[in-house]
């Protein structure tokens, strides 16, 4: 079952809530903050992951310490919108790992990319050699971020 094809109740959302904020806490922690017993709140933890509505857990880590704090958004143009290209395209922004983020867009070009890499240098050559030659890029702009205000990992 996938997790838009089920409600939520509440007991679902304080857990996906409390975990949002903190994705390390116990089962017993967890419990204890929805104020639910620790035997029913792991079974509910369970469906959740089960169910994708949990899509998984990780660390969120300082880009500095791995040498990527240079945050650039690409607004992309394609040359070719139908549904075998935009496959194709989101394919092979899958592969490239300086591309954190993509999201299809409605407007003015066709997708925003989210990019992490060490400096201006070496952004400059994955937009080259990489998002350039991606399948049916017509047109790129660049927007650098000068500071993060705000990011949820």
């Amino acid at each position: 079952m996938k997790p838009q094809d089920r409600k939520l109740d509440r007991w679902d959302r304080a857990i996906l809530d409390a975990l949002a904020h903190d994705g390390r806490m116990s089962v017993t922690e967890l419990a204890r903050r929805i104020g639910l017993s620790k035997t029913p709140t792991g079974e509910r933890l369970k469906r959740l992951v089960e169910t994708g509505a949990i899509r998984g857990f990780r660390a969120v880590i300082d880009p500095a310490l791995l040498e990527r704090e240079h945050v650039a958004f690409v607004e992309v143009r394609l040359s070719d919108t139908t549904e075998a290209a935009l496959s194709a395209f989101n394919a092979a922004v899958g592969r490239v790992p300086e591309i954190e983020e993509c999201h299809m867009i409605a407007g003015a070009f066709d997708y925003l990319l989210k990019v992490r890499t060490k400096d201006i240098r070496s952004y400059r050559q994955v937009l080259g050699e990489v998002i350039s030659a991606l399948p049916h890029v017509a047109a790129t702009s660049t927007h650098v971020s000068m500071e993060a205000v705000k990011e949820t990992g």
